[in-house]
């Protein structure tokens, strides 16, 4: 029998997906529920999985674009299982029952896997993990294995150069790539925010200092409690969701003639993954403890590099923290996430001069940028915002109740 492979919905709003990769060949046969392609929506990428066994033929080439429903493969459940297949599946099971479960795990699923520092260098040299070889633990692609990693050249378009010389030669390369459904949706949405809100960026700066004694302070307790690293993300965030409750109007949106208030707070961290900004959401994050944000950051971000966020993870947030400062940037007017009314930017952290009860001494500052929607955020809501985060930052021990104790202590 002929089985149809048709693309399934993956979201409400999706009508549109890229084929952006098929694991699987032509002619190959395939077992049931085995990811046989990898599909792209405007949000995330997801696995097509194959609903029987059998040979597969494939209709739809890679880097097409097709409708949900379309039939992208056919699944031939009549066709014989290969004898290489079946070969091998009695090898492996001969190998599980022969081999002690504890040592039958040949390579580690961390092999060839980036730590963040080095997807990061990867992905500005242009260079794919698969590329290279990892030194670290269990095969993992360290830092240094990314430093030392050198891209494969292109092949070049040699011109004769005008210049008498017959043996020089001036290379013009360009090449041509399509634009992935996940950049022409951050396109479509950054010109429609710069283009249907009022967008207005207003700036501060913080003294880390009170928070870099914390982690100092704190790191190795948290990490060996908690089982994940203290960073500055969980702060920024606790401060972001007092100063929301404070200032209902940096967390609400324009809908129509009417203005949504959210009484919760949903999170958006935005992410750089291979294909472009991500934005994953933390959901209820009023209700997180430092702890909970840090691991929710981590998985997020692990997802986002892996491809794997899921429609949910991307769906909704009410506002959006954006961490420009991991790249280097000094300052910046980060543009909002629509519907979302506001964004705040953080940056890189500095040493610089500052005046401080009469004298100028050396701290650890950031600049941070909050741009909203002037149409439902006034000047004295952004700047009252704003500052609140900073006030928050500055003396950690209000993020406890989001007031100073020593006010609730004098009765003020």
């Amino acid at each position: 029998m002929i089985i149809e492979l048709k693309i399934p919905a993956v979201g409400e709003s999706i009508s549109e997906v890229t084929i952006s990769k098929w694991l699987k060949q032509d002619g190959d046969y395939v077992e049931m529920d085995e990811a046989v392609a990898e599909i792209e929506s405007d949000k995330a990428t997801v696995d097509l999985n194959a609903t029987h066994a059998g040979t597969l033929k494939i209709l739809s080439p890679e880097g097409s674009d097709i409708k949900i429903g379309v039939v992208a493969a056919t699944i031939n459940t009549e066709a014989k299982v290969p004898t290489k297949t079946i070969l091998t599946l009695e090898t492996k099971a001969e190998q599980s029952s022969a081999i002690p479960q504890a040592t039958a795990v040949i390579s580690h699923y961390a092999a060839g896997t980036p730590s963040p520092a080095a997807a990061k260098i990867l992905s500005e040299k242009g260079i794919a993990p698969a590329e290279i070889s990892g030194t670290g633990k269990e095969g993992r692609i360290t830092k240094e294995d990314a430093a030392i990693a050198v891209p494969k050249p292109l092949a070049p378009i040699a011109e004769k150069a005008e210049t008498g010389d017959k043996n020089s030669a001036i290379f013009r390369n360009q090449r041509r790539e399509k634009m992935s459904n996940l950049r022409k949706a951050v396109a479509k949405r950054l010109v429609s925010a710069k283009n249907e809100t009022a967008m207005l960026t207003t700036f501060n700066e913080v003294n880390m200092q009170p928070i870099m004694d914390i982690r100092t302070q704190y790191k190795e307790k948290f990490k060996e409690k908690h089982g994940v690293g203290l960073g500055f993300m969980s702060f920024f965030t606790r401060a972001c969701v007092l100063a929301l409750q404070k200032y209902p109007a940096v967390n609400a949106y324009i809908d129509g003639t009417d203005i949504i208030y959210n009484e919760f707070c949903d999170i958006s961290i935005a992410v750089s993954g291979p294909k472009g900004l991500m934005v994953p959401v933390m959901r209820n994050v009023e209700t997180a403890t430092l702890w909970n944000i840090e691991k929710n950051v981590m998985t997020l971000a692990a997802k986002a590099r892996d491809n794997k966020l899921s429609i949910e993870e991307m769906s909704g947030g009410t506002f959006t923290i954006s961490n420009g400062g991991v790249f280097g940037s000094m300052l910046s007017t980060p543009i909002i996430n629509p519907p979302q009314s506001a964004i705040l930017g953080m940056h890189n952290i500095l040493e610089r001069p500052i005046a401080e009860k009469g004298h100028v001494v050396i701290r650890p500052m950031m600049y941070v940028a909050l741009s909203y929607d002037h149409r439902i955020i006034d000047g004295r809501e952004s700047v009252g915002f704003l500052v609140m985060v900073k006030r928050l930052l500055e003396n950690p021990q209000m993020m406890l109740s989001g007031v100073d104790p020593l006010e609730v202590l004098m009765g003020l």
